[in-house]
């Protein structure tokens, strides 16, 4: 996932203040301009990539990050802070909604199937 120019500030309020994921610090010897990190379950990390290249997101590919319980919680989180969600075509047992960060990557959030 790539960050153009200088959306470190931006990626940080979205992932870390927005959908509550832990920053965590990067291993030595990676450069702090050039990636950010955060635990994004047990013993899974999202890494972000700082890149000042303008490409386009892509228009259809995205990720799913699970976030247990607090679907609801999250999407009104989400929703106050000004930013879009969607529904998907409904998966059976498995509530998400849809949305897009700063930079124009889709982002499914879903609740895990009981």
């Amino acid at each position: 996932m790539g960050i153009a120019g200088d959306g470190a500030e931006a990626a940080r309020r979205f992932y870390g203040d927005l959908l509550m994921l832990e920053e965590r610090p990067l291993p030595d010897g990676v450069d702090p301009a050039g990636f950010i990190w955060y635990r994004a379950g047990d013993g899974l990390d999202l890494h972000l990539h700082v890149l000042s290249r303008e490409d386009p997101p892509p228009e259809r590919g995205h990720f799913c990050l699970v976030v247990g319980d607090r679907l609801e919680e999250l999407r009104a989180r989400v929703e106050g802070a000004g930013v879009e969600t969607r529904d998907p075509i409904a998966w059976p047992g498995r509530p998400c909604f849809y949305c897009r960060d700063p930079f124009g990557n889709l982002i499914e959030l879903a609740q895990r199937a009981e």
